[in-house]
């Protein structure tokens, strides 16, 4: 930050516990401007932008290659201040509280000017990010003088998806598997197990039901063990990087050699478990349960399920812009402009929200913030 120029910062305003947005709402803050002495700048102003990067490096021998993609939801300019050389749409100006554009000259002291965003009705992933990429949503005011190098701020927004935006079936389907396997070496006979799920999707916090029939006709006790783990896979110039991660395990109780039993295991997903992520081209965050039976002295025969975790039901934070009066006061700061400045973004600016009961999750089916689950990529 130059000597003239001693302070750019973005204050945005939330309104849940969780600091999360979601499509369709009003994002409203304001850009404050710390200036020492009268300054001439050229141009001022806001963005508001969504996009999804993926990058890694592989190394082949001396030869090293950089694998990069990028997909752009959407990026809108609010400017404060336009630079009078520039040929673009003046309705994109923003006016302070007498309705007039702000002044290119700024004198000594602090300075707050307002903004509200949208965010875009359409189906986008929530934030993400990863080994090798990242999915951001995020607020950048750029401060630009002659001569001198640009003035930057920005701050990250975390937004989580709506489901309802793009509704796809198959989040309710049961799945149901089955596999016997002949023990071999240090262990005889054979073992078996038929598994079911009562369905596919599961919020954040929800209890996953596994129902299985286990048939034990071997030598040694076996005993059911339980992974739910993530798979994180990027995409660039037609080539792929994996990750995966074990997020939770769990054991059942053993079974004797000679013996069945039909087991019921429930296993908790973690209130803090990144929601799925289907819905983005160059990159994925899936999940999967593996459920399998360790057999001492012979490789484990394993079933895997591919599941989908779904961000726990919020109501939306839907809000208009603040007035001046109980956002920005009347106090040391110069000009806080406009007291409700236009929304800039993809739709109409929702309602005030007002105490709203707790309401239930929305059925399964609402959310669709998936393609369909025919498209999972191939099981680890």
């Amino acid at each position: 930050m130059s000597s003239t120029i001693k302070k750019l910062g973005i204050t945005y305003n939330s309104f849940n516990n969780s600091n999360t947005f979601t499509s369709g709402d009003v994002i409203s803050g304001h850009v404050t401007v710390e200036v020492a002495k009268d300054c001439q700048i050229d141009s001022f102003y806001i963005k508001f932008k969504g996009k999804a990067e993926v990058r890694w490096t592989e190394t082949h021998g001396q030869t090293s290659h950089v694998y990069h993609s990028k997909d752009k939801y959407f990026s809108v300019r609010q400017y404060f201040i336009r630079d009078k050389n520039s040929k673009g749409d003046q309705k994109t100006l923003i006016a302070n509280q007498s309705g007039e554009t702000y002044s290119s000259v700024v004198p000594p002291g602090i300075h707050v000017y307002p903004f509200s965003f949208q965010f875009p009705l359409q189906d986008i992933p929530s934030s993400f990010k990863g080994a090798n990429g990242k999915i951001i949503y995020l607020l950048e005011a750029i401060l630009s003088r002659s001569m001198r190098m640009d003035s930057k701020e920005s701050t990250v927004i975390n937004f989580v998806g709506k489901g309802d935006l793009n509704p796809v079936p198959g989040l309710m389907e049961p799945q149901h598997e089955s596999m016997d396997k002949k023990m071999k070496l240090f262990t005889s006979g054979t073992v078996a197990m038929d598994v079911k799920l009562e369905k596919t999707g599961f919020f954040q916090g929800e209890g996953l039901k596994v129902l299985a029939y286990i048939k034990n006709d071997s030598s040694r006790e076996i005993k059911p063990k339980y992974c739910i783990y993530r798979k994180h896979s990027f995409f660039a110039t037609r080539k792929r990087r994996v990750h995966t991660m074990d997020l939770l395990k769990e054991v059942g109780k053993p079974i004797p050699p000679s013996a069945s039993e039909n087991v019921t295991q429930v296993i908790a997903i973690p209130q803090d478990a990144e929601p799925s992520i289907l819905n983005c081209n160059i990159m994925k965050a899936e999940h999967r349960l593996r459920v399998y039976l360790d057999v001492k002295y012979a490789s484990d025969p394993e079933i895997k399920f591919n599941i989908v975790i779904l961000p726990a039901y919020q109501v939306p934070a839907m809000a208009t812009a603040p007035s001046a009066a109980s956002d920005f006061g009347n106090g040391p700061y110069g000009n806080y402009g406009n007291p409700h400045p236009l929304v800039w973004g993809f739709g109409p600016p929702q309602p005030p929200a007002g105490d709203q009961p707790a309401v239930p999750p929305p059925p399964y089916e609402t959310y669709g913030m998936y393609p369909s689950l025919n498209d999972f990529a191939s099981k680890r």
